[in-house]
């Protein structure tokens, strides 16, 4: 046979799989991308919700920057970010697309000592770290915010993530809000132009790179950390307290007025005991159902899905160190998904919820 008759016959294969009754069976299958960020989360939540429910859910872990791009080409039925999209990204899509939020999350500074102390740092020396301008970890600016530490004269080595990411995304925020130099010169974005460092990729790249690298420092989500036995920073928030990332703290930094579309920043928080780089971290999902031959079956897998993460599947999130979402975030995302439609129509009438 011909390789080109072979590519016809696969193709038309493919085809009639896709039209057959065997493809009800892709329905117990959802297909998820995104942030590294909830990642470990995610991996409890959607094994939960196999065993709970028969549905499989396959996410892979590609940075935020991916599953925001996985569901504007519509490969993925939801795409998952730590950055909501801005007015401008929204425009990029064909459709209205919503975020639903799943649980709050910290960014935090890890580093790579000999003794692996607890480290105070303020926004200013965080930044400027972070520029390239503090170079050795005895530099007085740092020393002195640790006066009962013997720092070491090595120089600092900066991990970064290499990949389109929110954890990135956040992180940045904060640096554009504490630094009026961060923000002229490099500013926000899933993905920046680093002025110093090394590239990994997702949250276990960077975590693997401080983990063998002595004198590096770099960000990564605080369950990144805590799994591989990382020291975390104090950081100096708003109101001048030294603030450890706890589910306190981070859920204290998420107790603001959150608007009706959840799109909301964080970080830098004014709430006097608040972790001073958190974060939510969404779903993302379009909100007409029927595209590219969805069936509603598909539709309504999905707002099931979606409707366990924030009520059952919300019992899984403080054991990881993830702060569950607040009462009142909970009913915006249940107005949300209330709003998912298959042809106009409401789908979460067609799955008993009230």
């Amino acid at each position: 046979m011909k390789i080109s008759n072979l590519f016809v016959l696969i193709f038309a294969v493919s085809i009639f799989l896709l039209n057959s009754p065997f493809a009800a069976s892709q329905d117990k299958e959802l297909l998820g991308a995104g942030a590294t960020f909830p990642y470990v989360l995610y991996s409890k939540m959607f094994d939960a919700y196999y065993k709970e429910t028969g549905v499989k859910v396959n996410y892979q872990s590609i940075g935020s920057g991916g599953g925001i791009r996985q569901l504007k080409e519509k490969t993925v039925d939801f795409g998952a970010s730590d950055a909501f999209l801005s007015d401008a990204q929204l425009k990029e899509f064909d459709a209205q697309v919503l975020h639903i939020p799943i649980a709050l999350g910290a960014v935090v500074i890890t580093y790579n000592l000999p003794g692996n102390p607890e480290l105070k740092l303020t926004p200013d020396v965080i930044a400027d770290i972070f520029l390239g301008k503090i170079k050795k970890w005895n530099d007085p600016r740092i020393t002195s915010l640790n006066p009962e530490l013997k720092l070491p004269n090595m120089n600092i080595t900066v991990v970064h993530r290499s990949d389109g990411s929110g954890t990135t995304f956040v992180f940045v925020d904060y640096l554009s809000k504490v630094s009026k130099e961060w923000e002229t010169k490099v500013g926000r974005g899933t993905s920046v132009a680093w002025p110093v460092g090394l590239g990994g990729k997702g949250n276990e790249g960077v975590t693997g790179l401080v983990k063998q690298t002595p004198g590096s420092i770099g960000y990564v989500e605080l369950i990144y950390a805590k799994q591989n036995k990382l020291p975390v920073a104090l950081v100096k928030n708003k109101s001048g307290k030294f603030i450890k990332p706890d589910l306190s703290s981070i859920t204290i930094a998420g107790a603001v007025n959150v608007p009706e579309d959840t799109r909301i920043s964080i970080t830098d928080t004014d709430a006097p005991d608040g972790y001073p780089i958190s974060s939510y971290t969404w779903i993302l999902v379009y909100k007409e159902q029927n595209y590219k031959n969805r069936s509603l079956e598909r539709a309504k897998q999905l707002v099931k899905l979606l409707w366990w993460m924030i009520h059952d599947g919300q019992k899984y999130n403080e054991p990881l160190d993830y702060a569950k979402l607040p009462d009142n975030v909970v009913k915006l995302g249940e107005k949300i998904i209330k709003s998912i439609t298959y042809n106009g129509k409401p789908v979460y009438k067609e799955v008993g919820i009230k």
